[in-house]
């Protein structure tokens, strides 16, 4: 796969996924902490790696051009 394809793809998953994070917030501070917190926490993890990913990603494609 291309770099190019994969740090746009990176880039939409990290967006996705802390966005999920901040819905699964709500849910769990709207439901009074009754409800799982992996509401927020499992996709907060994933966010972190595709974020992670996404930077390395980048750094390495900026890394070619020199």
């Amino acid at each position: 796969m291309d770099k190019k394809a994969l740090k746009k793809i990176l880039f939409v998953l990290s967006i996705f996924f802390t966005v999920l994070t901040f819905v699964g917030v709500v849910y769990v501070l709207l439901n009074k902490g009754q409800v799982s917190a992996g509401y927020s926490a499992v996709p907060m993890l994933f966010a972190a790696l595709f974020i992670t990913t996404y930077n390395k990603v980048k750094k390495d494609l900026e890394m070619e051009k020199k």
